[in-house]
């Protein structure tokens, strides 16, 4: 069983959503307009936009300090995705200062607009990562909502991006989901990793026994709508797979359903740290997570396996 969204025409909702045009807010977006609700994106470039029924671009920039606040005061609802990209430069200071930037200032930013003008936005969400977590800690088992945040960099960033995101829980309905690996057509991940399998190459990072908590981008793009919409859904929860799975499994699954000869072909830690630096203890750590708390309220995975998520996005059009 698959959660659905499908509401009354007295029950549409204007949505803002910064990340709106990444690659999850982009999957979030076209599920709302689907359902005939009014997305609004909150991007610094609101004029390169083209014109597409549903949607509407408005300025925003927290480094300048600027939004657009007739936009910011129609909504019911806001979805905060904006942050940049952990894995797409290595983490020099200066990238270290952007990403926590970008998140926790930017959220601290849009928190404070909210509270002063956001007067019928009934619920904040914003994204975490499982980064919250760090390293597996062995027989404590799968990590919890309730688990306390680790101290490195990411878990550092985390906890401090959930509290500015907390922030405004008095005044509305917050959630935070601490996403997983996002798995998706379109994600870095998954490009990543099929460019070198197309020369018939197979990369397995480190040992390959690293645990991935994982989840397929549709199935995050209907639990963000999910929590949208249910006003029973309030607080923190873990977006993930309730099937984690080891990194070399999920690099031969994502071989099989490509198909051809693939030669497996070993990184070896030494030469990722040597290349990533301190970004490498993310590539070759393990960080499983326990669901329950998400299947409690309600929430269900179409591509609750590694294989059916990889077959989608190998063999299918986004729906």
């Amino acid at each position: 069983m698959h959660f659905r969204c499908s509401m009354a025409a007295d029950q549409k909702k204007i949505i803002g959503i910064t990340g709106g045009t990444g690659f999850i807010g982009s999957h979030l977006g076209r599920m709302l307009v689907a359902d005939g609700h009014e997305v609004v994106i909150f991007t610094t470039h609101p004029a390169k936009k083209k014109n597409i029924p549903g949607y509407t671009y408005s300025y925003w920039n927290p480094v300048e300090g600027k939004c657009d606040l007739t936009s910011l005061k129609r909504l019911n609802a806001m979805v905060n995705l904006a942050g940049a990209g952990i894995a797409d430069k290595t983490w020099t200071a200066k990238r270290k200062k952007e990403i926590v930037d970008s998140r926790v200032q930017a959220t601290h930013f849009l928190t404070s607009r909210l509270r002063e003008y956001g007067r019928d936005c009934e619920v904040f969400i914003c994204a975490s990562a499982i980064g919250y977590y760090g390293p597996d800690r062995g027989h404590t088992g799968p990590f919890t909502e309730t688990d306390p945040h680790y101290h490195d960099f990411l878990g550092e960033t985390c906890d401090k991006w959930e509290q500015a995101a907390m922030s405004i829980a008095d005044k509305m309905r917050t959630v935070i989901f601490r996403f997983g690996i996002v798995l998706g057509r379109e994600s870095g991940m998954f490009k990543k990793v099929a460019q070198p399998m197309g020369l018939g190459v197979v990369p397995i990072l480190g040992s390959g026994h690293q645990v991935i908590s994982w989840i397929h981008v549709e199935d995050l793009a209907h639990m963000l709508y999910k929590a949208i919409t249910d006003s029973a859904i309030t607080g923190v929860y873990n977006a993930a797979s309730p099937h984690p799975v080891a990194h070399k499994t999920l690099m031969e699954l994502i071989a099989h359903v490509k198909g051809g000869l693939k030669l497996p072909v070993h990184i070896p830690t030494a030469l990722l740290r040597y290349l990533l630096g301190e970004m490498s203890k993310e590539v070759l750590k393990s960080c499983t997570v326990n669901v329950d708390k998400a299947l409690q309220a309600g929430f269900t995975f179409q591509y609750d396996t590694a294989e059916k998520a990889v077959k989608d996005i190998r063999s299918s059009h986004y729906r």
